[in-house]
């Protein structure tokens, strides 16, 4: 138990999971001990600042706590744990193992949130991310120090796709934050980064949805601390996976009404942008250092593009993964970073197969209203058709898996199977480099 004269203050009122009490002695994100009169200990934060007054988010719930419960600051924010052991380690939203490993309370400790990175330390980002995932990899490539979520809606295969970038891709450190998960989706990113032989230079942050509602606001500061020291000080490329930024926000609301705030855009507060570019923001390639990237989830409520928390992430984030009937959409996807490594970083062939690939898949889209509609197709329309099957199977359906390279000859095979050289519209010299042989279908 904390000593007697540890305690500063007592509180004055309860509402909700809220506790407010007089005191100078803290700061906004401020930790606190509040022991109740039975003796126990719960942690706290200090959510809202109001002169003298404090008003703190207990992450126990306010539930059994009296008036007669006292409190200390600690003087700080949150901090957590970081050293080379917390890899292939489990924590909870206030920085504690719930893996049953080994202690690690005699590990340096260090302070989560803090300010975003002084751009004069940034570096324009020119390097890929190689996920095997052709619709990422071939159409809007994940650039080092991206920030990019995936918009999608509840029911989406929107986890398997974020937990099969962080087993596939070329990171050298892979930090997950889960945010409002059940224990089935947390049980399933565990043990897919083990069955894949990643989980060794894994770390996972995982807020459940019966945990403290006030941990989930925190496990993005967590992973993201971790995250930018593994870049800074062992000069990694580190890659941080969070799931459901939507979760996140939903966090914010809840605790916002709870202090009796105003509200702005269906019910969220007014400083969500900020909140999110807080975070979406430490993504970064350090000078002379490694880089963070960061990859989200986003689901929209309603599939609702212009729904406050996907609308504020998309004025912050370089583009977005638009993931719907089971597949990347490569119409509403964008990577707004893609030109620093196509043709650069990637294959001289890269540029012109994409947009061949998108163009005829347009293509073959128009056609199919066409032929709904009733209509007589040409000869060419039937090309198109052939060409979107081949397309859907062999490069957009989810279950591909393949490198850049191979996916780019594969874009080739396709094309010869579908089309003559002069239909392509692309460079003669590329054709005549990368064309197969007529009727060599493509072995997939």
């Amino acid at each position: 138990m904390i000593s007697e004269l540890a305690y500063r203050t007592r509180v004055e009122e309860i509402v909700g999971d809220i506790i407010r009490v007089r005191s100078l002695d803290c700061a906004l994100g401020d930790l606190a001990y509040v022991e109740n009169v039975d003796g126990e200990i719960s942690l706290a934060k200090v959510v809202e600042l109001d002169r003298d007054t404090a008003s703190l988010q207990v992450f126990a719930g306010a539930k059994g706590l009296s008036t007669n419960a006292r409190v200390r600051f600690t003087g700080h924010p949150i901090e957590v744990t970081y050293s080379d052991n917390i890899l292939g380690r489990v924590f909870n939203g206030s920085g504690i193992p719930i893996d049953g490993g080994p202690d690690l309370s005699m590990d340096r400790k260090i302070e989560a949130g803090g300010p975003t990175v002084n751009p004069m330390m940034r570096v324009v980002p020119h390097k890929m991310i190689h996920t095997h995932v052709p619709m990422i990899d071939l159409f809007n490539c994940l650039v080092e120090s991206q920030k990019i979520p995936i918009f999608s809606i509840a029911g989406e295969p929107y986890n398997e796709l974020l937990a099969r970038i962080g087993f596939q891709a070329d990171a050298e450190i892979v930090v997950f934050a889960g945010l409002g998960l059940i224990f089935d989706d947390y049980h399933f990113f565990r043990t897919s980064f083990e069955n894949h032989g990643v989980f060794h230079r894994t770390v996972m942050y995982v807020n459940q949805a019966s945990d403290p509602i006030i941990e989930r606001l925190l496990i993005p500061d967590l992973a993201l601390a971790v995250a930018e020291r593994f870049a800074v000080e062992e000069k990694k490329r580190v890659l941080v996976l969070m799931t459901d930024m939507t979760a996140y926000a939903d966090a914010m609301k809840e605790i916002g009404i709870s202090l009796e705030r105003i509200p702005a855009t269906r019910g969220y507060m007014g400083d969500l942008y900020t909140q999110l570019a807080r975070r979406y923001e430490k993504a970064c390639d350090f000078k002379g250092a490694g880089s963070v990237t960061i990859l989200t989830v986003t689901t929209m409520p309603g599939n609702d593009v212009t729904h406050p928390v996907p609308d504020n992430t998309g004025y912050i984030t370089e583009g977005q993964l638009y993931l719907h009937d089971g597949m990347i959409d490569p119409f509403g996807s964008l990577s707004r970073l893609k030109q620093h490594v196509i043709g650069k970083a990637t294959r001289e062939d890269h540029s012109q197969i994409m947009n061949t690939m998108i163009r005829f898949y347009a293509g073959a889209k128009e056609t199919e209203k066409k032929q709904a509609m009733a209509f007589e197709l040409s000869p060419f329309d039937h090309q198109l058709l052939k060409f979107s099957e081949l397309f859907k199977k062999r490069i957009l359906s989810m279950s591909v898996s393949t490198s850049l390279n191979d996916a780019l000859d594969c874009c080739w095979a396709i094309l010869a199977e579908c089309f003559e050289p002069e239909e392509l519209l692309m460079k003669e010299a590329l054709i005549r480099k990368y064309f197969p042989a007529r009727n060599a279908p493509a072995d997939v």
